[in-house]
């Protein structure tokens, strides 16, 4: 099985990791701001968290980017586990790649740098491309409910690939990463590993996907009954992946943790992402501190498993779009956290008076 060890980030000197001097200035100089206590809301709570993660009460967001991980699914040949073909897949890195898809508008709109990450689409070759990073782990995924979605060697090469792309970014200045994901099928795998690792009824993880019929919905749940017995003793994160997984998801599992590593600022989407970082979470707990949940996904297990994480998103906008379109989205509200920590004046500086004692 692929293994991960734990350790602290290697940008973060220890005695800031474990000293509350630094979230004792940040609360401070929050409280202080020409508002009444708490008036941000959220706000608040993101700017205390950057500054935390950043190590700084003077937070600086840097080159941020969006890494689309993209691969099939051997289970999407049964129907109806989606409403959209598998060749779906390529046509959307195409559409990423021709800078026509919804992450693409976003981030454009927001300046955020975007990767599309080829983990194991069912195609003989993309043509080179600078958006694209070919880590292909195979041409899809083994049907799950015949045999395990992939062997060891390449849950492997997906935590090796996984790592190495986001070393790349932080090789360009980054330190905010938000991780999407595009694969016909996947969230049937993203309702397997939830189903798997909480042990929550099936029916309650599995949702729509791209918007199957009721019928199609039942058809659903019971071909993932059928994966969900044959692999019933998976019970590691890597015996989960291993068993039910996407390449994408293996790979992204591994991107969130060398986000830590990296002391990046982690934006996790929708559903699938969140799989990925409830897989991460379970490998290294740690990496909670550094990672803001974006939206809540109207897909139907994304609410349940976000209740597994313990985790309050910021934005509720009825999003079932996957692509990482989240991160973006989410994105400016940091930076209004950053802008009112940095720069709004308190209640010395602008001689306003602050609240009375009585």
């Amino acid at each position: 099985m692929a293994t991960v060890t734990p350790r602290t980030p290697s940008h973060v000197p220890p005695v800031l990791m474990i000293s509350e001097s630094l979230t004792t200035l940040l609360r401070h100089t929050i409280d202080q701001k020409t508002k009444p206590l708490g008036a941000l809301g959220k706000l608040e709570d993101l700017a205390l968290q950057i500054g935390s993660v950043l190590n700084t009460d003077r937070p600086v967001l840097t080159h941020p980017h969006v890494l689309v991980f993209a691969a099939d699914h051997g289970v999407a040949g049964h129907q109806p586990v989606s409403a959209y073909p598998q060749a779906v897949t390529a046509q959307m890195v195409f559409n990423f790649l021709q800078g026509g898809a919804a992450i693409n508008v976003f981030c454009q709109q927001h300046d955020m740098d975007l990767f599309v990450i080829n983990a194991g689409v069912n195609i003989p070759h993309f043509d080179p491309h600078p958006m694209l990073w070919d880590t292909s782990a195979g041409k899809g995924t083994a049907d799950y409910t015949r045999q395990p979605a992939m062997t060891e060697q390449e849950l492997d090469a997906c935590f090796r690939a996984g790592k190495t792309c986001v070393q790349k970014v932080a090789q360009r200045g980054c330190n905010v990463l938000g991780l999407g994901e595009m694969g016909i099928g996947n969230t049937s795998s993203a309702s397997l590993i939830l189903h798997l690792h909480g042990g929550d009824p099936l029916s309650d993880c599995v949702g729509r996907g791209t918007g199957v019929s009721d019928e199609g919905w039942e058809r659903k749940v019971t071909i993932l009954e059928k994966a969900a017995t044959r692999h019933q003793n998976a019970s590691s994160p890597q015996e989960i992946l291993q068993a039910v997984g996407g390449f994408e998801i293996a790979q992204m599992t591994s991107a969130f943790l060398e986000a830590y590593e990296q002391n990046m600022l982690i934006l996790v989407d929708g559903f699938i992402a969140s799989s990925a970082f409830l897989m991460a979470q379970a490998l290294n707990p740690h990496i909670r501190k550094n990672a803001v949940f974006c939206h809540l996904s109207e897909e139907k297990g994304h609410r349940l498993l976000l209740q597994t994480l313990g985790a309050d998103p910021i934005l509720n906008l009825n999003l079932r779009l996957g692509e990482g379109t989240g991160c973006p989205l989410a994105y400016p509200l940091l930076q209004s956290a950053v802008a009112f920590l940095n720069n709004m004046a308190s209640f010395e500086s602008a001689q306003v008076s602050g609240k009375s004692d009585s």
